[in-house]
């Protein structure tokens, strides 16, 4: 029995979508999977939170579908735009264009106000940005006060919520978010998660967020779980307890191999296929 996404003709297209999609490093003895014929889809306006041990795959499978990195085989999606099909020019032109990132160390430029650190992709491409939109993301993530500061007159929150207000800008199509709360405290780390919160709910945003945090992985809609390069289980509606719970339980009993292994994981309705 496969679970696949709803074909009800109601249910917009998923933000992004993989199919049996794989990486491999190295060969022979050396050889490494990462990626194992994984299948999902993040549907619009939905938080996804990816979670799993070390070496799982989690990262792996953020980079891949935001063309960050190759895929050995399978097929990734933004949009109805299958990655593994453009060449280098027209990945960057993608995701320049309908893609947001936020990274763990910033990536801020030091010489750069904040508000031109926001504005440098819309100003890079060319594009005049729409004022009354980003005027909102920056009301939104509460910057309005420090927008003529440099990084460095920045605390770490405050500069973390300046790349996320960087990677909604240009009001794209997903974010792809690997540990944003990596190198904050806790409080600042639960202001940048409460504004990707707010950016899904208010914004109708669509962020995959890559974490080792069960309370961060509580602010999502939806946690997939990895291990050895497959989606071994997901959960709708998580708390951090909850995640707690189920990543104790993966200690001590090992991880499942039940559930949606070799299917088409989506945030939606499932239609059933036997």
């Amino acid at each position: 029995m496969t679970s696949l996404p709803s074909t009800d003709g109601h249910s917009p297209a998923p933000a992004a979508r993989a199919r049996s999609l794989s990486k491999i490093y190295g060969e022979g003895d050396t050889q490494v999977v990462a990626l194992d014929k994984v299948d999902v889809d993040f549907d619009r306006g939905r938080f996804t939170a990816i979670m799993g041990p070390s070496g799982s795959g989690k990262s792996t499978l953020m980079h891949c579908m935001a063309g960050l990195d190759s895929v050995t085989e399978g097929q990734a999606y933004i949009g109805d735009v299958e990655l593994t099909t453009l060449d280098d020019k027209a990945l960057t032109v993608l995701r320049r264009d309908r893609v947001g990132f936020v990274f763990q160390a910033y990536n801020l430029l030091p010489t750069l106000t904040a508000l031109e650190n926001i504005t440098l992709p819309m100003d890079i491409a060319g594009r005049t940005p729409d004022r009354e939109w980003l005027d909102h993301v920056i009301d939104t993530v509460g910057l309005r006060p420090r927008l003529t500061h440099r990084p460095t007159e920045l605390s770490g929150g405050q500069q973390q919520r300046v790349a996320c207000a960087r990677a909604l800008a240009g009001r794209p199509e997903i974010v792809f978010a690997d540990e944003p709360t990596g190198n904050l405290d806790s409080r600042s780390g639960a202001d940048v998660l409460d504004f990707l919160r707010r950016s899904v709910r208010e914004m109708g945003q669509t962020i995959v967020m890559v974490t080792h945090d069960p309370s961060a992985a509580g602010y999502a809609d939806r946690v997939l779980f990895l291990a050895d390069g497959r989606i071994v289980d997901e959960m709708h509606e998580p708390t951090a307890d909850r995640v707690l719970e189920r990543m104790k339980a993966f200690d001590r009993e090992g991880v499942p191999r039940t559930g949606p292994d070799a299917a088409v994981v989506g945030d939606g309705p499932r239609a059933e296929a036997h």
